[in-house]
C-alpha cells in the first residue's frame, strides 16, 4: 500500500484513483484572508468513516467543509476528495465530485415555496439516472428513511429547524451521494431531536455506508457518530485521531472544551 505522500503524489501526477489511499484528504493545507484561516492543516477520512471536526466558533471548521465541495481553494497544500486531488480542479469537474459528496448546510437550505415532497424531487430531478415514472415511490422511500413520511405535503415553513434538518438530509439523500458533508446539524434543537438526528446519521453510515464529515459543537452527537476527531484551535489541528482517544489528550484548549456538556449553541432551542 502506499504511503500517505507517495498517494499524494501519484494523485499529483494523473495516477489512477485506486492509487489513492483516503476518500478524503488534506496535506499541510493554508488558507488565509487577512490572518491565517487554516494553518498546515493534515487529516484523512477512510470510506464509510465519519470525521468529526470539532472546536470553538471562528477556528475554521465550516471554511474545511467549503475546501471538500470545492467552494473554496487552498493557499498552499493539497486537497483530496472522492480519491481526487481538487485543488485546482475545474469547475466543470468538480460539479462531477459534488455528485459523489453533498452536503447538508446548517439552514437546510429548502426551497421555501416548495413542499417537502417537491423539495426531494427537486434533488431528485437532477440526477442522470432519473425516472419520472417512479419519482413518487422513491420521494416516500427517501422520506421513509428519515422516518418524515407524514410531513411530505408540508411547506419548510411548517417544520421546526430538527425536521428541516432530516428533511435536508433526505433531500441529500436523493442523489445517492459516496459521503455527506454536515454542518452544525443539532444545532438550535432540543436534545431529544439532537439525539434523534445523530441516531439517523448512524443508521445511514451503517445501512448504506456513508462517508461522513459533521462539524459540531455537540460532544454527545460527536461521540455516538465519529470514528475521528479533528479538534481546530485558532486554525490548527491540535488533534486528530481516534474518538475513544480524544478523552487522553492533554491539550489545554481540548481538556477545556471537553470540560463543557455543550458548548457556544447560538440563539433560542425549538423543539
Amino acid at each position: 500500500m502506499a504511503t500517505d505522500t507517495q498517494a499524494i503524489e501519484q494523485v499529483a501526477t494523473g495516477a489512477p484513483p485506486n492509487a489513492i489511499e483516503h476518500y478524503i484528504e488534506f496535506r499541510n493545507v493554508y488558507k488565509s484572508y487577512d490572518h491565517p484561516v487554516l494553518t498546515d492543516v493534515s487529516f484523512y477520512v477512510d470510506p464509510g468513516q465519519t470525521l468529526a471536526i470539532i472546536g470553538r466558533s471562528g477556528v475554521g471548521k465550516s471554511v474545511t467543509l467549503s475546501h471538500m465541495m470545492g467552494f473554496q481553494r487552498p493557499n498552499s497544500g493539497r486537497v483530496i476528495v472522492a480519491y481526487t486531488d481538487i485543488t485546482n480542479l475545474p469547475e466543470a469537474e468538480l460539479r462531477a465530485i459534488r455528485r459523489k459528496v453533498t452536503m447538508v448546510f446548517q439552514s437546510g437550505a429548502l426551497f421555501d415555496s416548495l413542499t417537502v415532497g417537491e423539495n426531494i424531487l427537486f434533488s431528485l430531478e437532477l440526477r442522470e439516472d432519473y425516472n419520472e415514472q417512479n419519482r413518487e415511490d422513491v420521494v416516500d422511500g427517501l422520506l421513509g428513511m428519515v422516518d418524515l413520511g407524514h410531513v411530505k405535503n408540508l411547506y419548510p415553513s411548517d417544520l421546526s429547524t430538527g425536521y428541516k434538518r432530516a428533511v435536508a438530509i433526505a433531500r441529500a439523500l436523493a442523489a445517492q451521494p459516496e459521503c455527506i458533508l454536515y454542518d452544525e446539524p443539532t444545532t438550535m434543537v432540543d436534545p431529544i431531536m439532537s439525539d434523534d438526528l445523530g441516531n439517523l446519521m448512524l443508521r445511514l453510515k451503517r445501512q448504506l455506508g456513508l462517508t461522513a464529515v459533521v462539524v459540531t459543537h455537540d460532544l454527545d452527537l460527536m461521540r455516538k457518530v465519529a470514528d475521528s476527531v479533528m479538534f481546530l484551535y485558532q486554525g490548527e489541528a491540535i488533534y486528530f485521531g481516534p474518538t475513544s482517544e480524544l478523552e487522553k489528550c492533554q491539550h489545554p484548549h481540548v481538556k477545556q472544551f471537553l470540560a463543557m456538556d455543550r458548548v457556544e449553541i447560538a440563539g433560542p432551542i425549538e423543539e
